[in-house]
């Protein structure tokens, strides 16, 4: 699991105006709230003074109210009061930390990592979202028992399709002239489909020529997984899984699904059922998988060329490692319990005396090896 990217916290629509929303990203607790300003704010979950869960409080004048001893926190992280102080003054290090957010496509984000803002990774943009010839699904939220590497390596996997949702007419791809692609912060796929018949009873009437569906997916950081399917030069599904890695072994999805056919508002539940069939049965593969994570080297998996998309994404993972991004997971599971951790936030470059211990990160390469794009390594 990797800081310094934008993560899902929860929708808009959960995000009340007078509610803390509690989560659980890479591990670490978090609490999401609007302020007087209806801006939706993450803070670590952990009161600085007795370890009290805020997202268990109650929000007041837009600050977030620990129900232990009343120590109120606004959207900076910072406290604002202290009861048991009367009006003595709140100390400098009754602060937790605060996470940049944006709002789009129906989503609060988080950025959770302390890159000042010019060096963060940029939150992904669904050009098409607020297009006239496009129209989106609702927010389909999905949970599955599985690491989200896991996941995210099925969708650039165009050779399980056939075998995994043959019920939904899925093509055979052409894996062979497979193209790839360098993204800014990952690497796509494109595989034409091949010249075999399908008998999808669902969308079927979409689909031209067999051998013109094209499928085409790419990684966005590590938690950010785009498939682009067109069943015919007029007819496209753009699919976009925004990840939330609870833990290990735990993930929740945020999917959009976008469409410039169908665009009647009567074909929603429609579309809403046939995405929902294709990820629950991909779901049911990835909660079987053993090892549960993902290998640490390639030697302990026979891959193939197929497989040379998802071998690029290990890669990007290696490449950010490299760079001091990825947690710990080994010294926060033997900490448990016993240390209050939080990932550092922007503000502890600019002030210290923290309460919550940051957390424990693997170390970065040497300045050789942290090149701004992982080397080429064959499958």
């Amino acid at each position: 699991m990797y800081i310094n990217f934008w993560y899902p916290v929860c929708t808009s629509e959960q995000l009340k105006p007078d509610e803390p929303h509690a989560t659980q990203i890479l591990g670490m607790p978090f609490v999401a709230f609007r302020d007087t300003d209806g801006v939706a704010r993450v803070l670590a979950n952990t009161c600085a003074h007795r370890g009290g869960s805020l997202a268990n409080g109650w929000v007041k004048d837009g600050c977030v109210i620990c129900p232990y001893h009343g120590w109120r926190y606004g959207g900076d992280g910072k406290c604002k009061l202290v009861p048991s102080l009367g009006d003595g003054k709140v100390p400098a290090r009754a602060k937790v930390d605060s996470y940049p957010t944006q709002e789009k496509y129906g989503i609060v984000h988080a950025f959770l990592g302390d890159l000042p803002e010019e060096q963060r990774p940029p939150l992904f943009e669904i050009e098409e979202y607020d297009h006239e010839d496009w129209r989106a699904s609702q927010i389909m939220i999905l949970n599955l028992n599985a690491y989200f590497e896991r996941s995210m390596e099925n969708g650039l996997d165009p050779s399980h399709n056939e075998f995994v949702h043959p019920a939904q007419g899925s093509p055979r791809m052409r894996i062979n002239d497979m193209q790839e692609i360098e993204m800014p912060w990952g690497t796509r796929f494109i595989a034409a489909g091949d010249d075999r018949e399908t008998h999808d009873t669902n969308l079927k009437h979409l689909r031209g020529d067999p051998s013109d569906i094209e499928a085409s997916s790419w990684t966005h950081g590590p938690n950010v997984l785009v498939t682009w399917i067109r069943f015919s030069e007029t007819n496209e599904f753009h699919q976009y899984f925004f990840e939330q890695p609870i833990d290990a072994d735990h993930t929740r999805i945020y999917f959009i699904n976008m469409r410039n056919c169908m665009m009647d508002p009567k074909h929603d539940e429609r579309i809403v059922t046939v995405n929902l069939n294709v990820t629950g049965e991909d779901i049911v593969v990835l909660e079987n998988l053993y090892p549960v994570r993902t290998p640490e080297t390639n030697t302990k998996e026979i891959l193939t060329p197929a497989d040379r998309t998802l071998v690029r994404f290990r890669e990007w993972l290696k490449d950010f490692e490299d760079r001091g991004w990825r947690i710990d997971r080994q010294t926060l599971k033997e900490n448990a319990g016993d240390i209050a951790y939080a990932i550092p936030c922007p503000d502890r470059h600019n002030t210290g005396n923290w309460v919550l211990d940051p957390i424990p990160l693997m170390p970065t390469a040497d300045a050789a090896s942290t090149s701004r794009r992982p080397a080429t390594r064959s499958a």
